[in-house]
């Protein structure tokens, strides 16, 4: 029961990584708000839970605004007490393409998604988690725009190392208030991002040292480590789950 009796927010829960990390999560004992935008999955997961005799609530939303985060920091405070953790998981590629050919929208797009979500989470979350003694916030971030760049995708990799860089400041800023700040870089992931292109995951199995794509809770259990205090002297990393993608040249 690595997280018993700790309250986490999981963004981007409606499926994929966010999804599993709810399932896996509240299996460890953690007490749950969930949000993305489709409703009927959420409902879902949270009933899927609750059948398993574990807890959980969520909130449907977009977070690219604002006030979606503090409206999931502040369900986490009514209905459980306060909030111990954080995993910021919604994310998007966006339209792919050179940069000199990209819309501006797409662009703007990919950063409120990726990069804007996680400093509207990190304002909201941090002073619930002060009032707690600490917690720990893990980012998803990506090997791309850290170890390798993929042509095609610019927006996606700006706002991903974005977030590393972001990670490392508030860890600094935070950790004398025992409030740890970590990303984590999936490799390739079977999740719906991935799209349903048998020829394409095959390409990118050949990416991976392992040559294979995770399972999307093989990526949770990395954030569920990053979460728990098992890795309670662990911040300001970019801890890497990418199947040795990073390393692999063959």
């Amino acid at each position: 029961m690595l997280l018993e009796g700790k309250t986490i927010i999981i963004t981007g829960a409606s499926s994929g990584i966010g999804a599993a990390a709810a399932k896996i999560f509240a299996a460890e004992g953690a007490r749950l708000v969930l949000g993305a935008r489709r409703a009927d999955l959420l409902e879902r997961t949270v009933n899927e839970i609750s059948a398993d005799g574990g807890e959980a609530d969520f909130i449907v939303g977009d977070v690219e605004e604002s006030g979606y985060a503090e409206e999931l920091v502040k369900r986490a405070e009514e209905r459980f007490g306060g909030l111990d953790g954080a995993f910021n998981n919604a994310g998007t590629t966006g339209d792919m393409g050179p940069i000199p050919d990209m819309d501006e929208s797409n662009w703007h797009k990919v950063m409120a998604v990726n990069l804007n979500s996680g400093f509207y989470a990190a304002k909201y979350q941090i002073p619930a988690m002060r009032k707690r003694g600490g917690g720990s916030i893990v980012f998803t971030s990506s090997f791309v725009g850290h170890t390798i760049g993929l042509p095609g995708m610019g927006a996606y990799a700006a706002a991903k190392a974005g977030l590393i860089g972001m990670t490392q400041v508030l860890a600094a800023e935070h950790g004398p208030e025992n409030i740890r700040v970590n990303a984590l870089l999936p490799g390739g992931t079977m999740t719906p991002m991935a799209g349903e292109d048998a020829a394409v995951h095959e390409v990118v199995r050949g990416f991976h040292a392992l040559k294979r794509m995770a399972d999307p809770s093989e990526i949770a259990q990395a954030a569920l480590f990053l979460l728990s205090d098992h890795a309670s002297f662990v911040t300001g990393t970019a801890m890497i789950a990418d199947g040795g993608n990073s390393i692999n040249k063959l």
